[in-house]
Order: C-alpha cells, then structure tokens, then sequence
C-alpha cells in the first residue's frame, strides 16, 4: 500500500482530531502545520471548562437553526479558532503556516486565518455560506481542496 501524499497525510490526522469535538451538530477538525510538523490542533466544541452541547452547554446546537445562521446564538468554538488560539496558547508562530480543516471556514474563522498569517488552507467539505472563502481569496491565502 502506497503511503498517502502530505496533504492527504494532513488531513487524516484532522479527521482524527475532530473524533474529540464535543459539538453536537457536526464534527470538524483543524491542523496547522509549518515545514511538515504540526504545531497546534483544534475541533470545535464548547469553550473549555463549560458544559459540551451533549450537557445543555450550546442551546443553538440542540435547535433545528439551518447550518450557517444564527451563529451569534453558538456557544461553541470551531475546529479552526481552536487551532489559532492553541498556537497562540503555547507560543507557536502561525505565520506562513497552512490549516488543514475538514470544513472550510466560516467568516469568522477565515478572517482570524488571514489575521495569524496562515498562508495556505487545505480543506473538504464546503460551508454553508462562502463569504469565509471570499475572504480568503481577497487576502490571497492559497486555497485547495481535497476529495474525501
């Protein structure tokens, strides 16, 4: 068996991240990586030392509110605002740095990408509303796209 590419590499690890995201409504992982290590991981969930979704902690992820809106109503963090604040956390440098994300990113999360200088994001599926992506693009953070 041929081992997987970098990116797929990545990626998988991201996948494996998100198995601890305690969001009740969907699971999403965050790698970033500089120079072929991995310098922080993020999943979305409640902020730490809150109760999870599964424990009444987000009222947003236990409502039927269509993915995408309504998210001044969330009390989760994502996968890849975890990932920035854990960098952050532990002294890790983002600049230059490329995210591999099982969801591409939501506005807030592309605007703190473009902010920590992540230069390149590597993701899958696609967020309900594109303007994160907009954004990224307009800021000139290379994007690309694996198949699952």
């Amino acid at each position: 068996m041929a081992k997987p590419d970098w990116d797929r590499y990545f990626m998988n690890v991201a996948h494996a991240v998100k198995e601890r995201a305690s969001c009740s409504r969907r699971k999403v992982g965050a790698i970033l990586v500089k120079e072929k290590q991995i310098i922080s991981t993020g999943y979305n969930g409640t902020p730490a030392g809150t109760k999870n979704c599964n424990e009444g902690g987000c009222g947003r992820c236990a409502s039927d509110v269509p993915s995408g809106k309504e998210l001044d109503k969330c009390a989760c963090c994502h996968a890849e605002e975890n990932a920035i604040v854990q960098a952050a956390r532990h002294g890790m440098n983002t600049a230059g740095a490329t995210m591999y994300t099982t969801f591409t990113s939501c506005v807030q999360c592309a605007k703190m990408i473009i902010n920590a200088g992540i230069k390149k994001v590597v993701s899958e599926a696609d967020y309900p509303d594109d303007l994160g992506t907009k954004l990224l693009k307009e800021a000139k953070v290379e994007l690309a796209r694996l198949k699952k």
